[in-house]
């Protein structure tokens, strides 16, 4: 094997809602313009990886058309991409992952379903793991975290962040200070928020890319052997 390349560079992006329901105003009458704006940003930067974390689809009642043009964006994007279902699109009988023909592209990986957790990519010596929803229940998105075992370690995880001592505000799939810290990873991509954030404590990078629509941007991710990690934000491509 080849030495994996000094910079991986990911696009983290989450909250997309593809919905071919009329009355949701966020993409007009194109229900994936999110999906199609969050893929040509990653051409745009020439990402390695892109990084969909949570809530892809609005629900899993998605008509068949609407799953067959999400496909086709898949399909074209010319780079892996690493879906963790979310609670709006959890990994039920009815999925959209399981009836939508994504998980079948070969560059497409749904964890919790083409993945039980995790997702290696041994030519850039990285490992990304998460925990997917698969069902509507309250669940702990950061539970039980995987130990490392390649040079750089991703997590992914859908749900609430609330800081350490601070009384919840919102019952269900949260993320504390400590479990962030737990994970030991280079970096953590969150969603469930329509808003870019950085949280934690400093001790794991861990960030909400936000929504394409309300935030405007993704997370642009450069994984660096000699500079280590940097987070920026990048606009989407509309």
């Amino acid at each position: 094997m080849s030495d994996p390349k000094p910079e991986i560079v990911l696009v983290h992006s989450s909250d997309l809602h593809v919905d071919d329901d009329p009355s949701e105003p966020s993409y007009g009458d194109d229900g994936t313009a999110g999906l199609r704006w969050v893929l040509e940003t990653a051409r745009a930067v020439n990402a390695d990886i892109v990084l969909l974390v949570g809530d892809t689809f609005d629900n899993n009642r998605q008509s068949a058309a609407i799953l067959q043009r999400a496909t086709a964006l898949l399909a074209e994007v010319g780079r892996p991409v690493v879906i963790l279902p979310g609670n709006h699109d959890p990994l039920t009988p009815d999925s959209v992952y399981r009836r939508g023909g994504i998980a079948d592209l070969p560059h497409v990986h749904v964890i919790g379903l083409t993945h039980e957790i995790a997702v290696t990519f041994p030519e850039h010596d990285l490992e990304i793991w998460g925990h997917a929803h698969h069902d509507y229940e309250n669940m702990v998105p950061l539970r039980a975290p995987r130990p490392r075992a390649a040079r750089w370690h991703v997590a992914l995880a859908h749900g609430h962040y609330e800081a350490d001592g601070v009384p919840p505000l919102r019952p269900s799939w949260l993320i504390s200070d400590a479990e962030i810290a737990a994970t030991g990873a280079d970096y953590l991509a969150l969603g469930h928020w329509n808003r870019a954030a950085r949280v934690g404590n400093g001790v794991v990078p861990a960030y909400y890319s936000g929504s394409p629509d309300l935030a405007g941007t993704v997370n642009v991710v450069r994984l660096n052997a000699r500079d280590g990690v940097a987070v920026m934000r990048e606009p989407v491509r509309r």
